[in-house]
């Protein structure tokens, strides 16, 4: 079956192939989840990417599923390498070895499939306030705003059954949590805003949720989602606006969504809030949140009194048989700039990307922005990093010409750090650097690399071949390490299976064939 599978698909290579190429190399992750592809034909005088190999996507997907009854994976990552000749070759092994090309290159080796990298909202102090949300007033003011929304449309919208006590306390049980006051009020009004299948879209642009619908969303949702080591080592969960007052989290059990936006994204209510929050706050969370929820409301009550005050406003718009609030343009999640530094930096910064600088890049500016928490400087470099002693950077992607690590010396917010170098350097500095668990010295030149056992908490190592094999020779490799980049994008997946089984790994099932199209009847 394997071999079949492979066949077809580099008949399809050969096929497609480009006039004067030499090689073809397509590599590919594939499984229930979907299909992966990269990869291209050498071609001479033509850069790879130029002449990328086709995406057999159904093929390969026949390939993952001989594979999963052949060798038990459910997911696969292969490599396929095949000549003008119709030689070729096919490597392949579980997806705890992933090839990144046509990302950041090379291979990812998972170690630990069950680490995840702690979040800091996860680990802070909640907030001691008590809930602003007020059932009465909920009710009082869901009631006005369903008047004043029939006298608007010259009719009243009818809405579900109300959810019976027992159901609620049922949803209870299931969350593990109380539901706010006001919320619970009005699922005793009505189960939800929909009825035969058509949404009234009572919270602004949101359907609300039946309660079926909250408990079964938030069994889904109540924890941070896993895009993989490749994102998630210098990933960074940003402060909302107000600050301080929803967790700086990915997901959390206490969130519980109430109603949607049909894309991914949910209103819902914060039951356990950050220092500065409340309890039964609003906050926006879903698809384009992944950096971090957003502050609505203080409570159900407050968002329903601004819904009021649209109205009062005319702050509307009819559609058919839906009312759609004008609500005013919010600025959700981080402060961020792209591109270069600016001459006045908002005090509200979390977060700069610096592009293609002339000349060297002078960060001194940046200590205007006390909240800056990721700081990515690409293709330019920088010669001193002096300024980030005192800002809480977590994520850091630079270039030093010249200059020195001292100033991350005991830096207590740092946790992922991209480093590249124009000269040799001494990463001693980083021993003290107490939350760091990601780090990619893939573009540096390091004295020496055996520094990086002595790292207390590092979970994520990025190292070009040359620097794992002095690592590796040494036996230095950090013990707690979760997931490691083979840096080298040239790498075949053969010398990153044994890389990876050097980090302790076991490749000894890994498959392989070679065949020629000739020798099958072409």
């Amino acid at each position: 079956m394997v071999e079949r599978a492979a066949r077809r698909i580099v008949e399809e290579i050969v096929a497609r192939a480009p006039a004067g190429w030499t090689r073809a190399i397509l590599t590919s992750t594939a499984g229930r989840g979907g299909v992966s592809v990269a990869g291209g034909y050498t071609v001479p005088g033509t850069p790879l990417w130029r002449s990328p190999v086709p995406s057999p996507f159904t093929e390969l997907g026949e390939l993952a599923e001989a594979l999963r009854k052949v060798r038990g994976w459910e997911r696969t990552s292969l490599e396929i390498e095949c000549k003008p000749s119709g030689e070729y070759g096919l490597v392949a092994t579980t997806d705890a070895i992933t090839s990144l090309r046509g990302r950041d290159g090379g291979f990812q080796a998972v170690l630990d499939t069950g680490y995840r990298l702690p979040q800091p909202g996860c680990e802070h102090e909640g907030g001691t306030a008590a809930p602003e949300g007020d059932p009465e007033l909920a009710v009082a003011r869901f009631r006005e705003y369903m008047r004043r929304r029939a006298a608007i449309l010259g009719r009243p919208e009818q809405l579900p059954p109300p959810a019976s006590a027992a159901a609620l306390d049922e949803a209870e049980r299931r969350i593990g949590r109380p539901l706010p006051a006001d919320l619970r009020a009005l699922y005793m009004i009505a189960d939800g805003d929909g009825i035969d299948y058509q949404q009234r879209y009572l919270f602004g642009r949101h359907a609300w949720l039946t309660l079926e619908d909250m408990v079964a969303i938030h069994t889904h949702q109540r924890e941070p989602v896993w895009y993989g080591w490749e994102l998630a080592w210098k990933s960074i969960v940003f402060d909302p606006d107000p600050p301080g007052t929803v967790r700086r989290c990915g997901g959390h059990p206490a969130w519980l969504p109430f109603a949607t936006g049909e894309d991914g994204n949910y209103l819902a209510v914060d039951l356990s809030p950050a220092r500065n929050g409340r309890p039964g706050q609003v906050i926006c969370i879903g698809r384009d949140y992944d950096d971090g929820a957003a502050h609505v409301a203080d409570s159900v009550t407050s968002l329903l009194g601004h819904y009021l005050e649209l109205l009062e406003q005319g702050a509307h718009e009819e559609d058919g048989d839906h009312i759609s609030l004008l609500e005013p343009a919010r600025s959700f999640g981080p402060h961020r700039i792209i591109g270069e530094i600016p001459d006045e930096i908002p005090p509200t910064l979390q977060a700069i990307h610096i592009n293609d600088a002339v000349g060297l890049v002078d960060l001194t500016p940046l200590i205007a922005g006390p909240n800056l928490r990721l700081l990515h400087l690409n293709r330019c470099a920088t010669a001193d990093l002096a300024p980030i002693r005192t800002l809480p950077v977590e994520s850091l992607r630079v270039t030093l010409d010249g200059g020195d690590l001292t100033p991350l010396e005991g830096h207590r917010h740092l946790t992922s750090l991209d480093l590249g170098t124009t000269g040799p350097l001494d990463i001693a500095p980083l021993r003290t650097v107490p939350n760091l668990r990601g780090l990619d010295l893939s573009r540096a030149d390091v004295r020496d690399v055996t520094v990086l056992a002595d790292l207390p908490d590092l979970r994520y190592l990025s190292l070009t071949s040359r620097q794992w094999t002095v690592l590796l020779d040494e036996g230095k490799a950090p013990l707690t390490l979760a997931a490691a980049r083979l840096a080298d994008d040239d790498a075949p997946l053969d010398e990153a299976l044994a890389w990876s089984a050097r980090l302790g790994l076991d490749t000894r099932d890994a498959l392989r064939t070679t065949g020629t199209l000739e020798s099958d009847g072409r």
